[in-house]
């Protein structure tokens, strides 16, 4: 992320990290809090570098100086970066921190380090964290990144001035990537499954993503013909396909915003739809469901969502949407 991008997708936390410099205000602690792909990794890096900046120019860091490039590297000696080892933040990286923050700074009269993941820290390491920041030191500088704002210790969240990353419009990944060359078909919903980016381009570039987008047109297909013929997609094609929870979710997605498509054309707005090659489907559909009807739908493919994240087989609960979508439609 550049500093223009920055400034693009965050106003907020540019004019954040610009005010408190240029008033000599820099907090010792900072918590970055916002979901997935928002880029708080990247805005931390961004502080550390106009911090450390030798020849920054008006607000933005030069990216060249050799401040600059070490910390894009990950080899500044002032600048830290915690992650998680394994599945947690333990006690032990914490203490590592600490024991390195009672040097002398390398090559600058100040310390600055990120804690990525930071709602992962165990209870040790989270009271560990917290007597650090207690009794902060004033040339010390500390980020912590979390999507999941509610794990962090209150006291810990007490002590760091909250930034929170807003959302990315869904139409400005789907610029990004139509600028990338992505067809419209696989742009769109990419942007609308994944608010990153890069991870919008990524499964934009995914065979796997374009077949699932198929498989989930034939279920479609299917399900306005034949309850049978619907259980054979998902036996066949669906189960084959989308093999773990995080595939799933993304297929269901997937399967979410087919039936708003749906919805659009009832309403007039086709205008605003993602499969754009389902139209004549959709036109020939749009009389055997009502508003209320596709609502149920999208109610159902939710719960499916929500049902995921529990040990219910995915066969089953499959055949338990396939039958839920069924019911109360013309089709019955």
């Amino acid at each position: 992320m550049s500093w223009k991008m920055l400034e693009t997708n965050q106003p907020h936390v540019a004019k954040m990290i610009v005010n408190s410099i240029r008033k000599g205000r820099v907090a010792h602690a900072y918590l970055f809090e916002g979901q997935k792909g928002t880029g708080k990794k990247e805005a931390a890096l961004l502080f550390a570098k106009r911090l450390f900046c030798l020849t920054n120019v008006h607000d933005d860091p030069c990216e060249t100086c050799v401040n600059c490039r070490r910390i894009q590297s990950g080899n500044h000696p002032d600048v830290h970066l915690v992650v998680p080892d394994g599945n947690s933040i333990k006690k032990q990286q914490i203490e590592q921190l600490q024991e390195e923050f009672t040097k002398t700074a390398v090559e600058s009269n100040r310390k600055l380090y990120i804690i990525e993941h930071a709602d992962q820290m165990t209870v040790q390491a989270a009271n560990s964290l917290l007597k650090f920041l207690e009794e902060p030191s004033a040339k010390t500088v500390a980020i912590l990144l979390t999507e999941q704002l509610h794990r962090i210790l209150p006291t810990i969240v007490s002590r760091c001035q909250v930034i929170s990353f807003r959302k990315l419009p869904t139409e400005q990944i789907y610029a990004h990537l139509q600028k990338q060359g992505v067809p419209r078909e696989l742009a769109i919903l990419a942007a609308r499954v994944t608010n990153n980016v890069q991870e919008a381009f990524q499964l934009s570039q995914d065979d796997w993503f374009a077949q699932a987008r198929k498989i989930v047109i034939q279920l479609y297909e299917a399900l306005n013909k034949q309850y049978v013929q619907a259980l054979l997609v998902i036996q066949q094609h669906w189960l084959s396909h989308f093999t773990n929870k995080e595939q799933m979710s993304i297929g269901l997605d997937l399967l979410l915003y087919l039936y708003k498509d749906l919805l659009y054309v009832l309403l007039g707005e086709e205008q605003q739809i993602a499969y754009s090659d389902c139209i004549n489907e959709f036109q020939r559909s749009r009389f055997l469901y009502s508003e209320k009807q596709i609502a149920q739908h999208m109610k159902a493919i939710l719960q499916a969502k929500a049902r995921l994240h529990t040990n219910m087989n995915p066969q089953l609960l499959m055949e338990q949407l396939v039958l839920q979508l069924r019911e109360g439609s013309a089709f019955v």
